[in-house]
């Protein structure tokens, strides 16, 4: 009887100081954000790719590449400068290495419902399967790695019906 009295007293002290504690605050309120914008592709108007009728270039804004040696993936964010929803863009992108080798180039359709002034961050299958290179705005690798550079042009996109 005497242990469960000191323990209820015990506990009695302790928990009103825990709970008095302070909270320790693990996020930072102002960190500021930095676009980068993707640097565009300039094709000649000969090209089939320049010839897509229609589409304006300025419709879609992409900035804040990013991928490093060891991702998969590459992610940037998409930001939608229509008075429509849009519910997915294509893009040419153009890897290039520092001294200006093209290392690879793709059309991809990026899948992504985003309304009149809308920005979302994306991420598509990464060019790099070997994981041997790395954006060189990005932080450099510990491992061996090569960086690149990449340019964007939008070539497409889809406005939904019914919207």
């Amino acid at each position: 009887m005497r242990r469960l009295a000191i323990l209820v007293v015990t506990v009695a002290l302790v928990v009103p100081v825990a709970m008095q504690a302070r909270r320790v605050r693990t996020t930072h309120n102002k960190l500021n954000t930095i676009e980068t914008p993707m640097p565009a592709i300039e094709i000649a108007d000969s090209d089939s790719v320049a010839a897509s009728a229609g589409v304006d270039r300025n419709a879609v804004s992409l900035f804040n590449f990013n991928k490093r040696a060891s991702d998969t993936k590459e992610s940037f964010h998409v930001r939608n400068n229509l008075q429509q929803r849009i519910s997915s863009v294509r893009l040419l992108l153009r890897y290039t290495a520092l001294d200006g080798t093209t290392l690879h180039e793709r059309t991809v359709t990026v899948p992504i419902d985003l309304k009149a002034g809308e920005t979302k961050m994306t991420m598509i299958k990464s060019f790099d399967t070997q994981r041997l290179y790395y954006y060189y705005k990005g932080t450099q690798p510990r491992k061996q790695a090569t960086p690149f550079k990449v340019a964007v042009r939008v070539i497409g996109y889809d406005i939904p019906v019914g919207y």
